[in-house]
């Protein structure tokens, strides 16, 4: 596949695509029915692949890798490590395959990739001067213990009857649905979560760190300071108010703690095939990391629109966030 039919090198040699992002039809108004429907049914779409694949691997995490209810009424160090394992594998499998596919078999070398450089190998900006080893030690020491304990935590909650539950037997259409609003619920709560990381002093003791990926890789999602852990999961505590099952808590761990890898790989689509192609994100992370300043949420919702911080990776967009700079500055 030829990335110059969907974009063109800038004058620094990086990739950028053509077309301006947009947050497709939800949001438009009047409403648009054919676009809608393939908004939702069609593929890449609302639900395929990646909200249906999120869903089914949650149903699969609770079915056969979490002990039944019974058994999380008493807390217990040896269920706590059984999950923090579970999550440290799922972790090792999302993160490497799109890591090792991209970086270090480079199966479609530098296409569609929006910095034509590779990771640093020999920098004393990170730990152990390397990018990706500094990236991996921050995932899996601090941010995969983190998701596991809110997720333990919750667990331990809906046991115990104190976080509101639902079973599919007595809602199933809020049962249902409360799958399909799990994307939003992460959405809204990333972008809250996110802002409040920019501001200032948070910025300097904790987000800094994240940003130090400048050019990011699959491994770059969730390395973070360990106080951005902590605020950054603390999405899944909505749970104690939302009336829900632990399926649905695990949708958005799940989602939280491996969806990072894809909004990170530095590249705007991952080949699969001759035509086929699977996309990544340069809304939600490469023009926020290139910028700092924009593009705080995901994309899906148009929470940077509302909130004045959107960047749609055109010229315009770039001169509208340099006039917010010179409007501040002033």
């Amino acid at each position: 596949m030829d990335d110059r039919r969907f974009g063109q090198e800038d004058s620094r040699g990086n990739w950028v695509p053509e077309k301006p992002i947009s947050y497709g039809p939800f949001f438009e108004w009047p409403p648009n029915p054919r676009a809608l429907l393939k908004f939702f049914f069609g593929f890449p779409g609302y639900f395929l692949p990646w909200n249906v694949l999120y869903a089914v691997a949650a149903l699969l995490i609770w079915t056969y890798l979490t002990p039944p209810l019974e058994t999380l009424a008493t807390f217990s160090p040896i269920w706590a490590g059984m999950i923090l394992g579970r999550n440290i594998v799922l972790a090792l499998l999302v993160y490497g395959a799109w890591h090792v596919w991209l970086y270090v078999w480079r199966r479609q070398g530098t296409q569609f990739k929006y910095n034509k450089q590779w990771p640093k190998e020999e920098s004393g900006a990170f730990l152990f001067k390397n990018q990706t080893y500094d990236n991996m030690f921050h995932t899996l020491v601090s941010g995969v213990p983190i998701w596991t304990a809110y997720e333990v935590l919750l667990l331990w909650a809906y046991a115990n009857q104190i976080a509101p539950m639902i079973e599919f037997s007595t809602h199933p259409v809020g049962f249902i649905a409360l799958f399909f609003l799990v994307p939003f619920i992460h959405e809204v709560g990333f972008y809250f979560a996110h802002r409040l990381l920019h501001w200032t002093p948070l910025y300097e003791m904790a987000h800094k760190l994240h940003h130090r990926n400048v050019n990011p890789g699959p491994w770059s999602g969730l390395s973070m300071h360990p106080l951005e852990h902590v605020i950054y999961f603390s999405t899944i505590a909505l749970f104690f108010l939302i009336p829900s099952h632990p399926v649905h808590m695990i949708n958005l761990a799940s989602r939280l703690g491996l969806a990072p890898a894809q909004g990170h790989t530095g590249f705007d689509r991952v080949v699969v095939g001759n035509e086929a192609s699977m996309d990544t994100s340069y809304y939600a992370h490469y023009l926020h990391h290139k910028y700092f300043e924009v593009n705080y949420s995901d994309g899906m919702v148009p929470l940077d629109r509302w909130f004045g911080s959107f960047h749609d990776g055109t010229p315009e967009a770039h001169e509208a966030m340099k006039a917010r700079r010179m409007r501040r500055s002033a």
